[in-house]
């Protein structure tokens, strides 16, 4: 915890989560606000910002690596759920209230990915496959959903924004539910097939500075 860390390391460390939350609310609104921006709202000086995070690059990409492993995180907990369609569910409902996908989102292309985040990707992969296997065995869910369609659940959700941020988050839920119960499996066929690997790949490639 930042409290048990000495003086210097402890005024570090929050300085550094202040950047990040600050990142964040600046980038979701505006990719390609200047991180003069995030200095200014995170309240710390400009050389400060730097000292962490040498360029924009660099700050967006910790930015989004840190949602991926929210996601993560939210995901093996879900997976110790009992039940395999109320883990699925679980887990969509807390990727949806953290707001995680967003980043995905918003932040696509704004940076090069490097070979750190592999792992991280590989494990994101393996907890979608294993809470929608699961959610199969369990007889709840359809079974022509597949691990690719989260995605898409995820996206739909992230993209409803209206002016208040309390709206926000009432109406995402409210979308999800709809959205959940798509996916039971009594429902008629689903049109088109899911996400084909690699897909939406195409976002991430760099498509230089902002």
């Amino acid at each position: 915890m930042v409290e048990s860390l000495p003086g210097r390391k402890a005024q570090a460390a929050r300085n550094d989560g202040l950047i990040l939350d600050a990142a964040r609310a600046v980038f979701l609104a505006d990719p390609g606000a200047p991180i003069s921006a995030v200095a200014e709202r995170a309240g710390v000086g400009i050389s400060a910002l730097y000292r962490r995070y040498p360029s924009k690059e660099v700050l967006l990409r910790t930015l989004c690596y840190e949602g991926l492993r929210k996601y993560c995180a939210l995901g093996s907990a879900a997976l110790e759920v009992s039940d395999g369609w109320a883990g699925l569910v679980r887990f969509l409902e807390s990727v949806v209230e953290a707001d995680v996908h967003s980043l995905t989102v918003r932040l696509a292309g704004a940076f090069a990915p490097d070979e750190s985040i592999l792992p991280d990707v590989r494990r994101a992969e393996e907890i979608a496959t294993s809470l929608v296997r699961r959610a199969h065995e369990s007889g709840r869910l359809r079974a022509d959903v597949e691990a690719s369609d989260l995605s898409l659940v995820l996206e739909a959700c992230s993209a409803v924004t209206v002016p208040d941020p309390a709206r926000s988050v009432e109406l995402r839920r409210r979308t999800l539910a709809l959205l959940v119960a798509g996916m039971e499996s009594d429902g008629p066929a689903l049109p088109g097939p899911p996400p084909a690997p690699g897909e939406f790949a195409g976002r991430w490639e760099y498509r230089g500075k902002r």
